[in-house]
């Protein structure tokens, strides 16, 4: 067997450089400074060479010692990771995440059939809109908004998405809302998940850009604040219609014209690509899937 340097004191060494400190790296690992300069004497002694240079109240790495963390670092970093998830994926419960308007839309409905059905899954539940990193999040399976490559994760399609112009009944009705060119009229609600009006408005009306351009507009950062706008008539909004159920079932929002603009982005499943999925993580899957399915049959029957 290769002699392995003190495993200990490359943990010291690990925050002493990056802190560039050992008084900050010895408040991380609760010891006391001295232990950490110990520990990475000890790590000196066993390379024959000095990684810092001491000075009273501060100490400053050698090049070789700087060169020496480079080529280790990125090793320390992959033993962490692969340990934290070992031990998160033998831990109980299940951890999922999604965007905040498929959460709230699409999922909290269905929440009480995921309960009955699958009792035994202890579910914890996240919401962002920022892509998970499986590397850093302790996340077991993800609901990801995007066009389904990515070589580090493997990939389910719940549904492809297009986008759709929906508005309340009486703000329909008040601006008489027939065809895409009355629209120059209305306001756009604008979001960042579904950013598409001007080609909605380009692939199915016959306004020019001039046109399209001064339509009053109103910027959101979330899908679910630009519905919550159209259903209080405060304009019309181009969203999923996987997002707007519950409103159209309840006559809240209606759609005017029957457009639909297909998006290359879908709603995937996505988890790491080396990871073996737990029971519960399994079921959670197979359970999403089934329920998208089954939607998707209902707006296809005739």
């Amino acid at each position: 067997m290769q002699p392995i340097p003190p495993m200990k004191a490359l943990v010291a060494l690990e925050a002493a450089m990056r802190y560039g400190s050992f008084t900050l790296a010895a408040e991380e690992l609760n010891v006391t400074p001295g232990a950490v300069g110990q520990q990475i004497q000890k790590l000196e002694d066993w390379l024959g060479v000095a990684l810092f240079i001491r000075q009273i109240r501060q100490v400053t790495p050698t090049a070789e010692g700087r060169a020496y963390f480079a080529r280790i670092q990125p090793a320390l970093l992959e033993i962490i990771h692969a340990s934290r998830r070992l031990r998160e994926r033998h831990s109980k419960g299940v951890r999922l995440s999604m965007p905040p308007s498929f959460a709230a839309k699409w999922f909290a409905p269905r929440m009480a059939d995921l309960l009955q059905t699958h009792p035994g899954i202890a579910l914890s539940l996240s919401t962002s809109t920022a892509m998970v990193d499986f590397e850093v999040d302790a996340v077991d399976l993800a609901v990801r908004h995007f066009d389904g490559v990515d070589p580090q994760l493997k990939v389910q399609l719940l549904c492809t998405d297009e986008a759709r112009a929906y508005c309340s009944p009486t703000y329909a009705k008040k601006w008489k809302l027939k065809r895409p060119e009355d629209l120059q009229s209305a306001t756009l609600l604008h979001n960042t998940l579904h950013p598409h009006w001007r080609e909605w408005l380009t692939r199915f009306g016959s306004l020019v850009d001039a046109q399209i351009e001064a339509i009053k507009g109103i910027e959101f950062d979330q899908s679910l604040m630009a519905i919550e706008a159209a259903v209080r008539a405060q304009g019309v909004v181009l969203t999923s219609s996987i997002l707007v159920e519950a409103e159209l079932a309840e006559g809240a929002l209606v759609e005017p014209f029957g457009k639909a603009l297909s998006l290359p982005n879908g709603y995937y499943l996505v988890y790491p690509n080396a990871d073996e999925l737990q029971p519960d993580v399994k079921s959670l899957k197979a359970w999403m899937v089934e329920k998208m399915a089954a939607r998707s049959g209902t707006l296809n029957s005739p």
